[in-house]
C-alpha cells in the first residue's frame, strides 16, 4: 500500500511540473493569414511660388519684401518704398484701386465733354465751359471756377457715401472682401468661377493704371499745346471721316 501511495504521489507531482500541451486556437490560425492594408492616401500639399529676388517690373532693383505676388497686378513695382507691411500693401491698393476707377471715368469724360460740352450748354442757355481751344477745365488749363459750386458739393457727398460705404466693408471682415469690392454688379458682369474672378480684377487694375496715366497725359498736353485732346488728336475722339478732313486742313495730309 505504500509502494501504491509513493507511486500516485510521484505521478501528481511530475504532472504538476510538466506544460499542458496547448491547441492551436482558430484566431492564432487567422492571425497567420496576410493581412491586406490600406495604403494611406497622401494629399499633396501646394507648394507656395518662390517669388523672385528681384522685381519684375525693375529687373536691376531688389523686389520689394511686402510686394509678395497674392495681389493681382502685383510686379513688384515699389521703387520708393511706400509699403513697409501687408497692412500698408492693402490700404496702397485700396487708393490705386479708387484713384483708377474715377481715372477710368474721367479719361472718357474729358473728352466726351470737350466734344459735346458746346452743344449741351447752348441747348439749355448756359455759357459753355470749355475755352476757345476746345480744353476741358482742369487745375492747369484753368477754367475751374466756371463750375457751378453746387456740382461740387454734390460730388463731395456722393464721393463720401461711397467712401464710407467702401470702409464700412472693409471692416466687415466678409471672407470674400478683397480691395475696392463695393458689391456693385448690376448687369452681373462680374464672373462666378476663381479664375475669372482673378482675370476681371486684373483687367481693372491695368486698365485703371492706363486711365491715370492717360487723364494726366491729357492735362499735360493741353496744358502745353493750349488745345484740346480732341482737336489734337481727332483720330481717337471723332469719325474717321472728319478726322480726316481735319488733318488735311491743318496740313497733316497733303
Amino acid at each position: 500500500m505504500k509502494v501504491a501511495a509513493s507511486l500516485l504521489l510521484l505521478s501528481t507531482t511530475v504532472s504538476a511540473f510538466t506544460s499542458p500541451v496547448s491547441k492551436t486556437s482558430t484566431s492564432s490560425i487567422k492571425m497567420s493569414e496576410p493581412v491586406e492594408v490600406e495604403t494611406p492616401v497622401v494629399v499633396p500639399v501646394p507648394e507656395t511660388p518662390v517669388q523672385p529676388s528681384m522685381s519684375t517690373a525693375l529687373p536691376f532693383m531688389p523686389r520689394p519684401l511686402a510686394l509678395d505676388g497674392s495681389l493681382v497686378g502685383d510686379v513688384g513695382f515699389d521703387p520708393l518704398g511706400f509699403a513697409k507691411s501687408k497692412e500698408d500693401l492693402m490700404n496702397y491698393r485700396e487708393a490705386e484701386i479708387k484713384h483708377g476707377r474715377l481715372a477710368m471715368l474721367a479719361a472718357a469724360g474729358w473728352p466726351l465733354s470737350e466734344l459735346w460740352d458746346k452743344k449741351v450748354a447752348s441747348l439749355f442757355g448756359l455759357p459753355a465751359l470749355v475755352d476757345s481751344g476746345d480744353r476741358a477745365p482742369s487745375l492747369l488749363n484753368g477754367g475751374l471756377g466756371k463750375v457751378s459750386p453746387v456740382y461740387w458739393i454734390g460730388v463731395l457727398i456722393l464721393a463720401g457715401a461711397i467712401d464710407i460705404f467702401g470702409i464700412t466693408r472693409a471692416r466687415s471682415n466678409t471672407q470674400d472682401y478683397f480691395a475696392g469690392n463695393l458689391g456693385f454688379d448690376p448687369l452681373g458682369l462680374y464672373p462666378k468661377e476663381k479664375q475669372g474672378q482673378l482675370d476681371m480684377q486684373l483687367k481693372e487694375i491695368k486698365n485703371g493704371r492706363l486711365a491715370m496715366i492717360a487723364i494726366t497725359a491729357f492735362a499735360f498736353q493741353e496744358f502745353v499745346s493750349k488745345v484740346g485732346v480732341v482737336d489734337e488728336t481727332p483720330i481717337f475722339f471723332k469719325p474717321i471721316g472728319q478726322a480726316l478732313h481735319e488733318y488735311a486742313n491743318s496740313g497733316y495730309i497733303q
